[in-house]
């Protein structure tokens, strides 16, 4: 009897689950957003149209521009005419290259300024972001251009001397299109790099805020010291110009403003529509970008 005991004993033990050891959460990053004042659409135009764009974006939107001058802003060989647009409800950096466009440049959607270059681009690729280019100074300060799940790129900004722009009266929402293929893994990792707040995540959006009438869609709206990011996750099957808008301008009166991107030589291709509790539109400066425009439905 006691043999048996034993033997059943030792049986139990050797049977009994043994506890996986806790897995350790990743580490917390910090959040090395400075404003979305300084948040830029970077916007790459013919170099003839360069003046074009920059006077029609700025009498559309109001604001000023600052110096325009002829830089190397790649770390390889290249020379643009280069201006900043800064308005009331976002700002571009303009790029007319007088050379050919070195890569991987002219993909990235927009530029962050961030309190520490170093810090912020391990914090990104501990997030999941992929380096498209290492870390180069340009004239100003230092520049790193990262990948997204999805595609979504973008730049990363530092400068030498800390740039002071007056906050905007409305920030602009960087406009991202993805299919459900890599839609949460980009909202996982941007949230966790950005401390990103989801505002609102509607799954069953009309498409036709994207074209697709008689289509659900999902749409999630984050907010985060970088601004506002507004993400469409549909089947990726977009008529033009939708999915080439990057960026959504929020006006107080959109007939106004269409009225005098008109008069600036800008074109309307998507007539105002009410979608989402606001009056939208889609418009194509000279040069070619393509932004959305809103204003609240109340107007």
């Amino acid at each position: 009897m006691k043999r048996f005991t034993a033997i059943l004993a030792a049986l139990m033990v050797a049977t009994t689950p043994i506890a996986a050891p806790a897995m350790a959460k990743p580490a917390t990053t910090a959040d090395y957003s400075v404003g979305p004042q300084y948040d830029t659409t970077h916007v790459y135009v013919p170099e003839g149209q360069f003046d074009a764009f920059v006077t029609s974006f700025v009498a559309t939107f109001g604001g000023t521009v600052s110096k325009q001058g002829e830089f190397q802003v790649t770390p390889t060989p290249s020379l643009t005419r280069s201006q900043l647009a800064l308005t009331p409800v976002g700002t571009v950096s303009a790029f007319g290259f007088k050379t050919p466009i070195p890569y991987p440049f002219g993909d990235e959607r927009t530029g962050y300024l961030v309190s520490d270059m170093d810090a912020a681009v391990a914090a990104a690729v501990s997030h999941g972001a992929v380096r498209r280019i290492t870390t180069f100074p340009d004239p100003i300060g230092r520049d790193v251009v990262v990948q997204w799940a999805g595609g979504v790129n973008m730049q990363l900004y530092w400068h030498t001397t800390k740039p002071s722009y007056p906050a905007l009266t409305n920030v602009p929402e960087n406009r991202i299109y993805l299919t459900a293929d890599a839609a949460d893994t980009f909202i996982h990792d941007w949230t966790g790099f950005a401390h990103g707040r989801i505002i609102s995540d509607d799954h069953a959006a009309s498409g036709e805020e994207i074209g697709q009438p008689g289509k659900t869609i999902r749409r999630i709206a984050i907010d985060s010291g970088y601004g506002k990011m507004t993400i469409f996750i549909s089947d990726g099957q977009l008529p033009w110009p939708y999915g080439r808008d990057m960026t959504g301008y929020a006006v107080a009166d959109l007939d106004a403003t269409l009225a005098k991107a008109s008069a600036a030589g800008v074109e309307t291709l998507v007539a105002p529509k009410l979608v989402a509790g606001r009056h939208s539109a889609i418009i194509r400066f000279p040069g070619g970008y393509i932004a959305e425009v809103h204003s609240a439905a109340e107007q």
